[in-house]
């Protein structure tokens, strides 16, 4: 996440200005700003789930539209048939595109993962090589 950005979720001075002319001028604007600040960081994943599962229902919604509309007959059989020939091709490219969608998701989430993993072993690297006298003293 950008962590240069004025207006990013946390007690930034930018955020509890907003917050309390919120509060002023429109007590569920403060509200809505307050839940901001708290819970921003969850929205991307909130969002990316939010769209997986609306584009999953509107997957199941596309086919179940392509197997009812495909028996209706309209009395050409040569039109008919080209129909039915456009109307599979149309579903074995919406199947591989779903593919490759899921192969794009999969190399996202894997790139992210080593990502997270090089930034921490970066950092264990750095807590590793620093002097003890620089760690803090923990009471048990």
């Amino acid at each position: 996440m950008n962590q240069s950005a004025l207006i990013r979720p946390g007690w930034t001075p930018a955020t509890i200005a907003l917050m309390v002319l919120g509060f002023v001028v429109f007590w569920p604007l403060g509200l809505a700003m307050l839940a901001y600040i708290i819970f921003g960081d969850r929205l991307h994943g909130f969002k990316r789930d939010a769209n997986d599962r609306a584009d999953k229902w509107f997957a199941g919604c596309r086919k179940a539209t392509s197997r009812y509309n495909t028996h209706f007959s309209t009395g050409n059989v040569a039109f008919d048939d080209w129909r039915k020939a456009e109307l599979d091709r149309l579903d074995e490219e919406r199947r591989r595109l779903d593919e490759m969608r899921e192969d794009f998701d999969t190399y996202a989430r894997e790139l992210r993962r080593a990502k997270d993993q090089e930034e921490f072993d970066r950092f264990m690297r750095d807590r590793k090589n620093r002097p003890s006298s620089d760690q803090p003293v923990v009471d048990v």
